[in-house]
């Protein structure tokens, strides 16, 4: 992963300066802990969250919101899909089934090999690369639509790098849709019942949840930026935001994922969804 050096940028704004890894700080680390990790959870993900997730359904997070109605990414028939961060390729699969033309990467490749068990079981198989998103093997322009369902965008160091990479390989007018945790979240500890209730950090504490090993090397990494920082980092990053989504937690669910949970769900946002249009 390349990160930018704090400062270095005269086209960031002062706050996003200060806030990007330096090139010599933890974000240098953490591309190899986030694939080492996915390659050792990629496996147990899948069979925790696979009922979930479906073989070939499109939901943007744990609230369930499902592509099929939801329609962030409007009439897909024909059109060039590209899917960041796509896991065992699900979401990718059913855009496939709706005449979409879909290619997914992702930086982990155990969780591709999940994506080939589900070609194999469903009969869709999902074209897949292995690819870092600040480094997409893809030629200026090539897809219509890209997207990342909770993919790539909250283990990024460099948010703006990778924003940027995604537009390039968008053609004019092309948009980029993404879900994330919602920065409110990082308020909060990561539990779904009561004691997750209570504010406990900063909203503007933008130092990354990180993991280490007993040699204090990093074994994960997850980024936090305010609803703010996105804002700003879409439009350094040459995009236009066109529109902000904040699933409810619908009635219906009763089921949890992690820190998600109806409780939690019915009074505050855990996901946000961008989407990004390339003038």
């Amino acid at each position: 992963m390349t990160n930018g050096v704090a400062g270095s940028d005269p086209s960031l704004p002062a706050e996003l300066a200060a806030a990007r890894p330096s090139a010599a700080g933890v974000g240098a680390d953490t591309t190899a802990a986030v694939r080492s990790w996915w390659d050792k959870e990629a496996d147990a993900y899948q069979t925790e969250h696979g009922d979930f997730l479906g073989d070939a359904r499109f939901v943007w997070g744990p609230e369930g919101l499902d592509e099929a109605e939801a329609h962030l990414l409007g009439d897909v028939a024909g059109k060039r899909v590209l899917e960041v961060g796509c896991g065992a390729g699900q979401c990718g699969r059913w855009l496939l089934t709706q005449g979409a033309r879909v290619v997914g990467i992702d930086l982990a490749w155990r969780q591709l090999r999940g994506s080939f068990k589900l070609d194999a079981k469903t009969g869709v198989r999902l074209p897949v690369a292995q690819a870092d998103v600040l480094g997409l093997p893809f030629r200026n322009g090539s897809f219509d639509l890209a997207f990342a369902s909770y993919g790539a965008m909250p283990f990024v160091a460099d948010a703006i790098g990778a924003l940027r990479e995604v537009a390039r390989v968008l053609r004019p007018g092309g948009r980029f849709t993404f879900s994330t945790t919602h920065p409110f979240r990082w308020s909060f500890l990561d539990e779904p019942g009561e004691e997750g209730l209570v504010a406990v950090n900063s909203y503007f504490d933008r130092r990354p949840y990180l993991e280490y090993d007993a040699a204090g090397k990093p074994t994960y990494a997850e980024y936090h930026r305010t609803m703010g920082d996105w804002a700003r980092s879409i439009n350094v990053a040459g995009f236009r935001l066109a529109s902000l989504v904040e699933p409810e937690w619908p009635d219906h669910h009763y089921g949890t994922w992690g820190g998600w949970s109806r409780l939690r769900g019915k009074l505050f946002p855990g996901t946000a969804i961008f989407t990004c249009e390339r003038p």
